[in-house]
C-alpha cells in the first residue's frame, strides 16, 4: 500500500480536527469555553465516537470564500454511546468562521439527524454559532429550513436535546425551541431572534446580550431554557444522566436501573404539610420522600415556579412529576405554569413515561392579566394534554383542589388511571371561604354577628365538601391514604399498570411530539 497516501489521509485528519488553530483554540479556551470536539468527548463514553462527514468542505465561491479551506465546514458531525446508549450529535465549531452555518454545515447535521432518525437513536446539538454564513446567502437560509423540518419531523419519535453553549441568534435559534429540551451555560450562552444592535437601531432600546438572552434570562422569564448550568462540565454530566432516564424512541420504554430507596424517612410527609390549610410549604421536599434517593431532576426550575415537573426513579423505572407548588401563587394554575405543565405531559406521553401528578392548589390565578394574556387557551392546553396522554397516569391530591383547576390537574374525568388523596385533601368546586360568601351571603349579611355566622359555615361547609371523601364516595377519588404510605402506593400502582395499553391498543402507532411554548 502507498504510505505516501496514508501518511496524507493523516496529515488531512489532523488538520480536520485542529479547526480555527491553535490560537482560536486558546481563545475558546480563555472565555471559559471548551471546543466542538473537547465537548463530545465529555458527552461520550471514552473513545466511542465515531464522525461523519470529517472531510466535507464550503463549496461557496463568493465574497473571499473560493479557495478557503473551513475545516469540517464547522461542525463536527457523528454518533457515539452515553453509557451503552447510542447517541447521534452535532457540535459547531466556533473557532472556524465562527461557527458560521452554511450549505454543507446544515447538510451534515440533516444527515445526522437522519441517521438518528432511522436507527430511532437520540440526537443531541451543541450549539455555539455566530448564525447564517453571510457569504452563502439563500443557501445558508435553506439549511436551517431544512433543520427545523427534520426537528418537527423528528418530534415525539426519538428524544431531542439542544445545548447552548455560545451565541445561537436569529434563525439559528428555532431549532433549540423545536427540540424536547434546551440547555444553557450561564455567562457564555446566549440566544435571542434580533441582537442587541438590531434592537437599539428598531426601538432605541440599549441592552446587552446576557440581559436580552442569557441564561438567566431564558430560565426565568422567556421560558426558553430548561436548565442552566454554572458550566459546561456540570452541563454535561447531567446531560449524560438525562440520556438514562430516557427511553431510545417512543417504541421502547424508559430503561430501569437497579432500585434505591427514597432520600428521606416517609414519615416525616406528615410533618410537611402546614395545619393551617393557607400555609405554603415545598412540595419538592414531599417530591423527595417518594422518588428513590437523588433521583429528582426539576425541568424548567426557575420558569413558572408556581408549578413544578420533572423526571424522577422510583425503585429504578423513570416517571414524570407534575406538582402545584404552594410557596408561589399559592400554587394556583396561570399562563405560564399551564404551558410549562402541558408540554410536560406531551413529553412523557410521547416517550412511554408514566406520570405522577401532586395536587395542591386552590384555581386558577385571577387577574385581568390573565384573562386577556389568554388563560383560557393556555389553560386548555393542560386539559387537552392529560386527557390525551395514554402513558399511566396517577393523581394524589394532597390538600386543595378546586374548580377547574382540580379537573385539571389530572383528574378521574381526564382520565386518570389511579386517583388518591391524603386526609388532608379538599375537593370541592371552590374553597370554603368563597362558597360561604356566595351561598350564604343573605344568611351572614343579615345576621347579628356576621363573622361568627361566615365562620361557622365555613367550618360545615369544610366538613360536608372540602374533604376527600364525598368525591371517593363517587368514585372520583380511588382511596384516601396514609401520607407515610404514599410511595408504596403509587410503586404498586404503577406496577399494576405496566402492560396499559394506549386507547387504540398499539402504542407504536402513537406519534404526539411537543408543541413549543
Amino acid at each position: 500500500m502507498d504510505r505516501e497516501r496514508i501518511e496524507e489521509l493523516h496529515r488531512r485528519r489532523q488538520a480536520v480536527t485542529e479547526g480555527g488553530g491553535t490560537e482560536r483554540i486558546e481563545r475558546q479556551h480563555s472565555q471559559g469555553k471548551f471546543t466542538a470536539r473537547e465537548r463530545l468527548a465529555m458527552l461520550f463514553d471514552e473513545g466511542s465516537f465515531r464522525e461523519i462527514g470529517a472531510f466535507v468542505n464550503s463549496r461557496a465561491q463568493d465574497f473571499g470564500l473560493a479557495g478557503r479551506d473551513v475545516p469540517a465546514d464547522a461542525v463536527v458531525t457523528g454518533y457515539g454511546r452515553v453509557d451503552g446508549k447510542l447517541v447521534y450529535a452535532f457540535s459547531q465549531d466556533f473557532t472556524t468562521m465562527g461557527g458560521s452555518l452554511g450549505e454543507m454545515h446544515a447538510q451534515k447535521i440533516c444527515r445526522a439527524m437522519d441517521l438518528a432518525l432511522q436507527n430511532g437513536c437520540p440526537f443531541v446539538g451543541i450549539n455555539d454559532s455566530g448564525g447564517a454564513r453571510i457569504q452563502e446567502g439563500v443557501d445558508a437560509l435553506n439549511g436551517y429550513g431544512e433543520i427545523f423540518r427534520r426537528n418537527t419531523k423528528a418530534s415525539g419519535i426519538i428524544p431531542q436535546i439542544s445545548v447552548i453553549a455560545g451565541p445561537c441568534a436569529g434563525g439559528a435559534s428555532y431549532s433549540p425551541a423545536l427540540t424536547d429540551l434546551v440547555l444553557m451555560v450561564e455567562g457564555s450562552a446566549r440566544m435571542f431572534i434580533t441582537g442587541p444592535q438590531v434592537i437599539k437601531a428598531v426601538t432605541g432600546e440599549e441592552v446587552d446580550d446576557q440581559f436580552l438572552g442569557g441564561a438567566t434570562a431564558h430560565a426565568r422569564k422567556s421560558g426558553v431554557a430548561h436548565m442552566v448550568y454554572p458550566d459546561e462540565q456540570s452541563l454535561f454530566g447531567e446531560l449524560r444522566w438525562l440520556l438514562g432516564l430516557l427511553p431510545a424512541n417512543n417504541r421502547e420504554t424508559p430503561p430501569r436501573v437497579d432500585p434505591l430507596e427514597p432520600s428521606a424517612d416517609a414519615a416525616e410527609l406528615i410533618d410537611i404539610m402546614p395545619e393551617m390549610p393557607n400555609k405554603g410549604y415545598n412540595v419538592e421536599e414531599v417530591i423527595e420522600r417518594i422518588v428513590d434517593e437523588g433521583s429528582f431532576i426539576g425541568i424548567h426550575p426557575e420558569f413558572a415556579s408556581n408549578a413544578v415537573v420533572g423526571l424522577a426513579r422510583l425503585e429504578g423505572r423513570t416517571v414524570g412529576i407534575v406538582a402545584n407548588q404552594p410557596r408561589f401563587l399559592a400554587g394556583c394554575l396561570d399562563i405560564d405554569s399551564s404551558d410549562k405543565i402541558a408540554r410536560h405531559v406531551r413529553f412523557c406521553d410521547a416517550f412511554n413515561i408514566p406520570i405522577l401528578t401532586l395536587v395542591d392548589t386552590p384555581g386558577y390565578l385571577p387577574g385581568i392579566g390573565q384573562e386577556h394574556g389568554g388563560i383560557i387557551r393556555h389553560g386548555a392546553k393542560v386539559l387537552y394534554a392529560y386527557a390525551e396522554a395514554d402513558v399511566p397516569k396517577i393523581s394524589i391530591v394532597l390538600r386543595k383542589a378546586y374548580g377547574g383547576a382540580y379537573l385539571a390537574m389530572c383528574s378521574r374525568s381526564l382520565g386518570a388511571d389511579v386517583s388518591l388523596a391524603w386526609p388532608t385533601a379538599e375537593i370541592a368546586v371552590m374553597g370554603p371561604e368563597g362558597a360561604c360568601n356566595i351561598v350564604f351571603r343573605r344568611e351572614i349579611s343579615e345576621a347579628d354577628d356576621p363573622e361568627r355566622v361566615r365562620q361557622e359555615k365555613i367550618d360545615e361547609y369544610r366538613e360536608k365538601f372540602a374533604n376527600p371523601y364525598v368525591a371517593a364516595a363517587r368514585g372520583f377519588i380511588d382511596d384516601v391514604i396514609d401520607p407515610v404510605d404514599t410511595r408504596s402506593e403509587v410503586l404498586s400502582a404503577l406496577e399494576s399498570l405496566e402492560r396499559k395499553l394506549p386507547d387504540t391498543g398499539d402504542r407504536t402507532e402513537r406519534r404526539h411530539g411537543n408543541i413549543p411554548m
